[in-house]
């Protein structure tokens, strides 16, 4: 049947869409935190809110976009047994059961954040401003990976690999012991610091000064590649699996969008608690190992698409599972 909004037909949408998406990230940082030395919980909160509702509020507003567009376009109508409104129930759940599953990968960034800012030591009002930065940077890549992704993802055996990719790396996330994260390790941070010498602290805030004409670069700097470069390494893993929940190239990057947007107030909403869900790796791989064997078996073994529905609710409480085994039982000690 095709997709339900393909790319030449909607690519209206994606460039205002993305163009949307930077305003808001401008007037976030330029006018509502512009004078903010140190993000609050409770700002945190409100953001986090706000974000949260403003991609619900834009899953109503898709479905019943969906809703009209499938009840008066005669190709769908054509199609012997086609509901448009299964239809456009069936693309509203992939957004929301999509932004669910990225809000929760997403969770991972979150745990680098806190130990790349404590590595760098990066104080909190400069935090605002790389994650400002590295949110954005993220944005054009998952853009780039879902492109890139909207053409290969069709290829059978493509789906079956990632599929498979999933799964490893969800099981290798269950069962791996954690290691401490090494940022001076990281063979490109190494390069940065061979092309151009880096200053011993921070700057003010800027990425790059000059010294007696020297050009250096700063810690800040750095840390912003260094979260990039991490992104990049979770994103192979996000997209595909969003691209297991549906195969519309627009849900994907919409639900991925959105997810992301909010990331810099949940930072700051649970920087100080994240210890506390100290099991959520768990329920992360979980998650993983689901939507890698949807892609790789479920999904022909359900005529090929398992129930979006059925993808919420399995998805719904391993995270809700985790979350409070997590509040409730007390983490190990680290052993010194």
């Amino acid at each position: 049947m095709g997709l339900y909004f393909p790319f030449a037909d909607y690519w209206w949408f994606y460039v205002g869409f993305s163009f949307f998406v930077v305003v808001l990230l401008l007037v976030d940082l330029g006018i509502f935190h512009r004078h903010t030395e140190k993000v609050s919980f409770k700002d945190s909160l409100v953001w986090s809110i706000i974000w949260i509702s403003m991609a619900l509020i834009f899953n109503w507003l898709f479905y019943q976009y969906a809703l009209d567009r499938f009840a008066s376009n005669p190709r769908l109508l054509a199609i012997p047994g086609f509901d448009p409104a299964g239809a456009a129930k069936q693309v509203g759940l992939e957004f929301l059961t999509g932004f669910v599953v990225e809000k929760t990968l997403a969770i991972d960034n979150i745990f680098i954040f806190a130990v790349v800012f404590s590595y760098f030591a990066i104080p909190a009002h400069l935090q605002r401003k790389i994650l400002f930065f590295g949110i954005l940077g993220a944005l054009i890549f998952r853009a780039l990976f879902i492109g890139l992704g909207s053409f290969i993802m069709g290829i059978h055996w493509v789906g079956i690999f990632f599929g498979v990719l999933l799964i490893l790396t969800g099981i290798k996330m269950f069962f791996a012991p954690e290691k401490p994260i090494e940022p001076e390790k990281n063979p490109v941070i190494r390069v940065i610091k061979k092309l151009i010498p880096v200053t011993p602290s921070m700057e003010g805030g800027k990425f790059f000064i000059r010294k007696n004409g020297v050009l250096f670069a700063t810690p800040l700097f750095v840390a912003l590649i260094f979260l990039e470069l991490t992104d990049i390494v979770f994103a192979i893993d996000s997209v595909p699996a969003i691209f297991a929940l549906t195969k519309e190239p627009l849900i994907v990057f919409t639900s991925n969008i959105f997810a992301i947007l909010g990331l810099r107030s949940l930072y700051f909403l649970m920087a100080g608690s994240l210890e506390r869900f100290h099991l959520i790796k768990y329920g992360l791989a979980m998650i993983l190992i689901f939507v890698g064997a949807k892609m790789a078996y479920l999904n022909e073994l359900f005529g090929g698409k398992f129930p979006i529905s059925w993808s919420m609710g399995i998805i719904g409480a391993i995270l809700g599972t985790t979350i409070i085994l997590s509040l409730v039982v007390t983490p190990k000690p680290h052993k010194v």
